[in-house]
């Protein structure tokens, strides 16, 4: 029987600088829109019979010197098979095969603490194949709120618990449209407030929550968060400013661009959001002091798996200051940004029915709900 890893220990093989190789043995064409950082393409299928010499050798030439291989696919079925045609045929390598595949890849997280100062703890919870970014943020008294988590609400629960940080509510910032939101669940099983800008009625958002009008004071312990009403990326965006040191920018602002506006506003192929999101950043998020702490919901994971900017396990931040003279975008006047935001590429993948859950429009959830959001975040511009 073949032996398996972890997704989580390929993460960590990979930031040791374990010496391996990874073959990815799903078709070229999912694996040329999105992989693990490293990885080469092998395709195999999951009943495909191991043809010794020419496969064999193709594969000795793909892998070079290495003498440790990783296998992976979607689910861990064909990579699988794989590693055991391998081992049939030769001993020379050492082949291990990821459990999930991709699938488990995609629940690979890191806790990153954040700089914020004396008084306030704030952890990014960062996942990794997608770029995904939560936070758990909390004051002197351990008392904390939890802004846009995902399904996976044991990495924000452990977050909190790490940081001696009780979860007093949870916030989503927007109607997510690339990957489900995990954070009405976790209310629920926390028995606290679930929080939506009070525009999110313009959404038909079909199940309870507690409004935030714009620029209310949510009290968190002794933390403050105001919600600053950003729409732009969605109708309903609000940009969480936490103690008047860092503002939680979701899909607003990211490090190096913005959010997307044709998603929601797609008639007019993001027009009226693209003048909507002008205004927001211009007039709201830029007007804010320059030092201030800017905390994106989503970090760019290129089709070859590398984070856009930084690496897993580092703080994704900038500050106002950086934003402004270090993103082009936010140097054109509205009419040419409104053009530019028009050519955004490729959507997330199945965005609509992603939207429509977290909408609360439907009652049942899909059979698979993280293959609904295998692939990359796609929500910058």
């Amino acid at each position: 029987m073949v032996t398996t890893l972890t997704a989580e220990r390929l993460a960590e093989l990979q930031d040791e600088g374990a010496e391996f190789a990874l073959v990815d043995t799903r078709p070229e064409e999912s694996f040329e829109a999105w992989h693990v950082q490293g990885a080469r393409n092998f395709p195999f299928g999951p009943e495909e019979e191991f043809e010794e010499n020419g496969q064999l050798e193709e594969l000795r030439e793909l892998v070079g010197d290495t003498e440790r291989i990783v296998t992976i696919c979607a689910k861990g079925l064909s990579s699988g098979n794989l590693a055991t045609q391998l081992e049939s045929a030769t001993d020379e390598f050492e082949v291990r095969a990821v459990e999930g595949g991709m699938k488990g890849w995609s629940g690979v997280y890191a806790h990153v603490e954040i700089d914020l100062g004396e008084g306030v703890t704030a952890v990014q919870v960062q996942r990794r194949a997608k770029g995904c970014l939560g936070y758990v943020v909390g004051g002197e008294t351990g008392e904390a709120v939890v802004v846009d988590p995902t399904e996976d609400l044991e990495e924000f629960e452990t977050a909190a618990t790490e940081h001696d940080l009780t979860i007093q509510g949870v916030i989503d910032t927007h109607v997510h449209a690339d990957h489900l939101s995990g954070s009405r669940q976790l209310a629920d099983e926390l028995d606290v407030p679930y929080y939506l800008g009070e525009w999110a009625t313009e959404r038909d958002v079909e199940f309870e929550y507690t409004p935030l009008a714009r620029n209310e004071v949510l009290e968190v312990g002794d933390l403050e968060v105001k919600a600053l009403y950003t729409p732009g990326h969605t109708s309903e965006m609000i940009t969480p400013l936490v103690d008047d040191r860092a503002l939680l920018t979701a899909d607003t602002l990211h490090v190096d661009s913005t959010g997307r506006t044709e998603l929601e506003f797609s008639e007019d192929e993001g027009e009226e959001g693209a003048r909507m999101l002008y205004e927001s950043l211009h007039r709201t998020i830029l007007a804010e002091p320059e030092g201030l702490v800017v905390l994106p919901g989503h970090v760019e994971v290129t089709s070859e798996g590398e984070f856009g900017h930084g690496s897993p396990g580092e703080p994704i931040a900038t500050t106002v200051r950086d934003a402004r003279t270090g993103i082009d975008l936010l140097a054109l006047e509205e009419d040419a940004f409104v053009e530019r935001m028009a050519d955004a590429g490729e959507e997330p993948a199945n965005f609509e029915e992603i939207i429509e859950l977290n909408r609360g429009a439907r009652e049942e959830p899909p059979e698979d709900r993280v293959e609904l959001e295998l692939g990359p975040n796609n929500c910058s511009a």
